[in-house]
């Protein structure tokens, strides 16, 4: 039977209300059982998004599972009054995932990102993963993705990551999960800092919850981005409002 967490409702998104372990388990045993599983990793720009288009809020909705990526989802939980344990990130999730395949001898399909970037990670994941077999890997770049969607279903990974961002990831997985039976993950700009192409956060900014502050000094063409998580917070104090009233 797959595993169920309880969730707690942020705008209408429906995240997990367990530890970055617990969650690994469930995923690790149900790839193992090559059962059909979706997951998204939801940061505030993704929830503001989806209150914006009702179609990619239900996406969200039918996902097996949805994790609190980044501490405003943590800080959103808090002010309707519900404590999630931790953030439960694309990045982490990824990696852990490719350590425990490697450990399992399972299989992965990677899509997405630039094709120097594809380059970059092909000899890291060799590497680093040898007892991981991978089944592709393609850059973001494509116009039909129907192609690589019959390359995945010929070759049956146990798990599929597309790196395309959001809301067209969550889109092909929702409509080509049904032709691979494992796990369908979107993690948007991952492979960039995997590669090593993109730096992540010293530990200090992870830490101290305040990646999106390095991110924001690293690439300040980001501020736009950055105002999803203000306008996310006043949604979120609005949305207790409402259920106080």
């Amino acid at each position: 039977m797959a595993t169920t967490f309880k969730t707690i409702e942020i705008l209408q998104v429906p995240f997990i209300n367990t530890t970055q372990r617990h969650f690994l388990k469930a995923v690790e045993t149900r790839v193992s059982q090559r059962e059909n599983i979706f997951v998204v990793t939801a940061n505030p720009e993704i929830v503001m998004y989806a209150q914006t288009d009702c179609h990619y809020l239900s996406l969200l909705q039918n996902a097996d599972y949805v994790t609190p990526d980044g501490i405003g989802i943590i800080k959103g939980a808090d002010i309707l009054g519900t404590t999630l344990p931790e953030r439960i990130t694309g990045y982490d999730v990824l990696v852990d995932l490719l350590k425990w395949g490697n450990d399992a001898h399972k299989s992965a399909y990677f899509v997405g990102a630039k094709q120097e970037v594809i380059d970059a990670l092909t000899p890291i994941i060799a590497h680093d993963y040898p007892n991981l077999t991978v089944k592709g890997m393609r850059n973001g770049y494509f116009n039909d993705f129907a192609p690589i969607a019959a390359d995945i279903a010929e070759t049956q990974p146990d798990m599929v990551f597309l790196a395309v961002g959001f809301p067209k990831q969550e889109q092909l997985i929702a409509d080509y999960r049904h032709q691979n039976n494992g796990l369908w993950m979107g993690v948007g700009g991952s492979f960039d800092v995997l590669s090593g192409m993109t730096k992540r956060a010293p530990e200090f900014f992870i830490n101290h919850h305040i990646e999106w502050l390095y991110r924001l000094l690293s690439e300040p063409t980001r501020f736009k981005r950055m105002l999803a998580l203000p306008r996310y917070l006043r949604a979120v104090r609005r949305q207790k409002r409402d259920e106080l009233d």
